[in-house]
């Protein structure tokens, strides 16, 4: 299924241009368990709604980005560079 993704820096674009990179998870602190690594690096909550994702723009700006994708219709309503992010 296609549909556009709002690029922060190059506008809406088919999302054909991009790489996705998983939801956005909060990182175990360093010295943290195998378990906690693991859960991080594998778990996934698989929402059916809106969630906060990792995206790369691989034929654009090159740059990874947050974006707000509600997981049921694809639409992607907000999207932001790391650095913009609150």
């Amino acid at each position: 299924m296609s549909f556009l993704i709002p690029c922060p820096n190059c506008g809406k674009r088919s999302v054909y241009e991009f790489r996705f990179g998983g939801e956005v998870k909060s990182r175990p602190a360093p010295g943290s368990t195998a378990e906690a690594w693991l859960s991080y690096s594998y778990a996934t909550a698989n929402r059916e709604r809106p969630q906060k994702e990792w995206w790369y723009h691989t034929h654009g700006c090159r740059q990874w980005f947050f974006a707000m994708r509600d997981t049921l219709t694809n639409e992607v309503t907000e999207t932001s560079l790391p650095e913009e992010a609150p």
